[in-house]
């Protein structure tokens, strides 16, 4: 199942991330303000959350259960057929210095689980968005993405030896992901937990997961793990449908998402004077 382990990375200094040089600690009393600019309707929907999950879950056309089977997604397969050039991609460009901000960088609701400066993201599609500075540079992966059915987003996730992402859940049954495993390590254990289920990367093999399920990851090695991270829409029937596309439609246009856009474009500026 699995294919070359990712060992290779540490061959070629250019090719190992600096997760080091740019802090992305939120600065003092960022978690309070990343609470005030969060969407309302994430802040009262966290309050109904499990009834407008359960709409959405009796609404949908695909499984609940919180691991996937990949066969329901077909578009998956032209993932796992394309991954070395998605990998090439992500090694040449989104693990270069500091392309990668902190996820905690880019996004204030992640400042509560993203362990500062071992979580890094390169951001293809956000939120419906294209970052089209980064997507241009990944014209293979991009081009790719592009043709997933619901896309939502699109990110080069990245996690730092020792990294533990604590347990979490999303915000709304409306979303699944999907990883693509780019680069696992294999001088150690890297896993994550989905509810009560245990599961591992494979370089070239697609994840299909509900995260509104509990979930928390590892990556108890020396090395980097790389995986391209997809949000798409989950399919579904009415009325779990119209609710779903009512949340997202207002978090695409909240202030919330689109400080998140400016803070990818701050910090793309930040890395172009570093002569990165």
């Amino acid at each position: 199942m699995g294919h070359n382990s990712g060992s290779a990375l540490a061959a070629d200094p250019l090719m190992v991330p600096d997760l080091n040089v740019i802090s992305g600690a939120p600065a003092p009393g960022a978690e309070m303000k990343a609470a005030r600019g969060r969407p309302l309707i994430i802040s009262i929907g966290k309050h109904f959350r499990g009834f407008f999950d359960r709409l959405i879950a009796s609404s949908s056309l695909v499984s609940n259960q919180p691991v996937l089977d990949v066969r329901d997604f077909a578009w998956t397969q032209m993932l796992r057929e394309n991954w070395q050039a998605i990998r090439a991609e992500a090694i040449a460009v989104a693990l270069r210095g500091n392309a990668a901000p902190s996820l905690a960088t880019i996004s204030p609701d992640h400042r509560a689980i993203a362990e500062v400066n071992k979580w890094r993201s390169f951001f293809l599609w956000g939120y419906g968005f294209r970052i089209d500075e980064n997507a241009d540079r990944c014209p293979n992966t991009a081009a790719l993405v592009e043709r997933i059915p619901g896309l939502n987003s699109a990110f080069f996730s990245i996690l730092a030896p020792g990294t533990h992402i604590p347990d979490h859940r999303g915000v709304t049954k409306g979303l699944i992901t999907c990883h693509l495993g780019l680069v696992v390590p294999r001088d150690g254990d890297v896993r994550m937990r989905v509810h009560d289920r245990i599961v591992r990367w494979s370089e070239g093999e697609t994840l299909v997961f509900d995260d509104t399920y509990q979930h928390e990851v590892w990556n108890d090695t020396g090395g980097t793990r790389v995986v391209l991270l997809i949000q798409f829409e989950r399919p579904l029937r009415n009325p779990g449908k119209w609710i779903a596309q009512t949340f997202l439609r207002v978090v695409r246009r909240s202030a919330f998402v689109q400080e998140a856009r400016d803070n990818i474009q701050t910090w793309n500026a930040a890395v172009k004077q570093l002569d990165v």
